[in-house]
């Protein structure tokens, strides 16, 4: 679907991947986070070490070339109102996804272990620890990239987002 900014929608041109965006949200860090620029679908993924380079007084001519290039676009991908921000581990709630995988096994020897492994301290390096025992890591990271895929099909229908 595509929006005029008339209508307060983005006036984008170009479908976005939707498995760039679902790699936008597997972030490996908490305090990272990715956006979106819905008028050229690009995705500016926004490190710690981004934020303070433009927090602190730095000479940029003293930083790579790299990273002079993109400090603009960090810059602007956290100022602009153009920019949205992709859903963040918060919105994507992992413990949800863990839970529902255990649910979803069709053995109780499975569920229970599964169930169990994910409540207290270190849910999720025992979840990992038991999917592993259980000889169950390919269903589990097909079950959570579903999941992930689904999370951000919703945000993009959102904000009207053409995706492919």
């Amino acid at each position: 679907m595509q929006g005029t900014a008339a209508q307060g929608l983005p006036n984008m041109t170009a479908e976005v991947s939707l498995q760039d965006i679902v790699a936008a949200m597997d972030l490996p860090n908490a305090e990272w986070a990715s956006y979106l620029d819905p008028e050229t679908g690009e995705i500016v993924t926004v490190t710690d070490e981004d934020r303070r380079l433009l927090e602190e007084p730095v000479d940029v001519e003293e930083l790579p070339d790299w990273q002079q290039e993109i400090l603009p676009k960090i810059h602007e991908a956290l100022e602009s109102e153009r920019f949205l921000q992709l859903p963040t581990p918060f919105d994507i709630h992992e413990w949800a996804i863990m839970e529902r995988f255990a649910h979803s096994r069709s053995t109780p020897k499975e569920r229970d272990e599964l169930l169990a492994a994910i409540h207290g301290s270190g849910a999720f390096q025992r979840f990992r620890h038991a999917i592993q025992q259980l000889g169950i890591e390919e269903d589990w990271y097909g079950f959570r990239q579903s999941a992930f895929e689904e999370i951000a099909k919703a945000w993009l229908e959102a904000h009207h987002i053409p995706y492919r």
